[in-house]
């Protein structure tokens, strides 16, 4: 691939980004994203901060690269893993202030971490997003997953998981790992009821 190409990830590893409308298994490997972590109900002032710190920080990765001559790439869609202090509990049943959250946005491993650090004190020496220190650079691999696509509020994610559940049951397996959330849509511009999330989920034999 020459320089000049675009990189999308999403394209590269599409057989790991299905929109399956019922649910399948998929074998998710290594991957590097920019992570930030929170605790709290999504939406509130701390979440919205770091949504605004990690996109930030992307960006402006990105960008300098692109600057400097460097191998240039499509920005990833938002992702979420969710989980509970206690981690074998169902985080969905729980008061949303007792939701712990890692945000991320996945990045080519040719990232490093002196990209990360160039861009940090670039967004401090503009006197932005201050948040922007807490980002990180980390490689996560998830192995196999059940897999679906979610369309409609998040509220409603309930039916979707509980389908993955009886057909990873059905498989022989049983969840393992955090929930994880893939954001298509942006709800800042499209209806609660057209939101599109790919929703997985590590699984383990029963």
């Amino acid at each position: 691939m020459a320089d000049t190409d675009k990189i999308d990830l999403y394209r590269l590893h599409k057989d790991q980004y299905m929109e399956a409308k019922k649910p399948v298994l998929v074998n998710v490997g290594p991957a590097t994203y920019l992570a930030i972590d929170g605790r709290g109900a999504p939406g509130g002032e701390a979440f919205a901060a770091r949504v605004g710190a990690l996109y930030a920080v992307a960006y402006t990765v990105k960008m300098t690269r692109k600057f400097a001559g460097q191998q240039d790439y499509a920005i990833c869609k938002l992702e979420g893993l969710w989980w509970l202090d206690d981690e074998r509990g169902d985080f969905a049943l729980a008061p949303k202030d007792q939701w712990n959250w890692k945000l991320m946005i996945r990045t080519p491993d040719f990232v490093a971490r002196r990209d990360l650090d160039q861009a940090v004190k670039t967004l401090l020496d503009k006197g932005k997003e201050p948040q922007c220190q807490q980002v990180r650079l980390e490689s996560m691999g998830e192995g196999r997953c059940v897999q679906m696509l979610h369309v409609g509020p998040y509220d409603q994610m309930g039916r979707t998981i509980a389908q993955m559940c009886e057909f990873a049951a059905g498989q022989g397996l049983r969840f393992s790992g955090r929930h994880h959330e893939i954001y298509l849509s942006d709800p800042r511009r499209i209806a609660p009821e057209r939101l599109k999330t790919i929703l997985r989920h590590p699984v383990a034999k029963a």
